[in-house]
């Protein structure tokens, strides 16, 4: 029998349970939790980005809609529009900065691992994070960026 592994779950295994953790106390993360974690959260916005969700409808329309498949991610259900609202608005965004942190060390580690050389891990480019908040404001800016859902000119 083979086991199957969506390439979602796969995504979440670079994020390793107790360092989330770790970050969520150091950061005193759940402080507002209100029933919703912070890794509940977090796998919410990583399907939102995956996805391309624009807003909180889509996300939790989207997570509702692979339900049966949330509680092997570490979900119980989908979260309520508010729930995730009030997450997003309430969490410090440090403990995320403390989550990548984490995963550009494991990077680190992994490169230097699998070469000869003792060259420091580091992005050759600026690293710019993606958001969705940024997509409307450039539209509204720059008056040739028009988003249109249909294709051809």
């Amino acid at each position: 029998m083979t086991r199957v592994c969506s390439i979602f779950s796969q995504i979440l295994q670079l994020f390793p349970r107790l360092e989330f953790e770790i970050a969520t106390r150091k950061h005193n993360a759940e402080r507002h939790a209100r029933g919703f974690t912070c890794w509940g959260q977090f796998v919410a916005m990583l399907f939102c980005e995956s996805g391309h969700a624009k807003s909180l409808r889509e996300i939790c329309g989207g997570l509702a809609a692979s339900e049966g498949k949330l509680r092997h991610l570490g979900l119980p259900g989908a979260p309520p529009r508010s729930t995730l609202a009030y997450a997003n608005e309430h969490r410090p965004w440090q403990m995320y900065q403390t989550v990548f942190e984490q995963l550009r060390q494991k990077c680190q580690t992994l490169a230097v691992s699998r070469t000869d050389q003792k060259t420091r891990f580091h992005f050759k480019n600026k690293l710019m994070s993606r958001d969705a908040t940024v997509i409307d404001l450039c539209a509204s800016v720059f008056d040739w960026a028009q988003f249109r859902r249909t294709k051809g000119p």
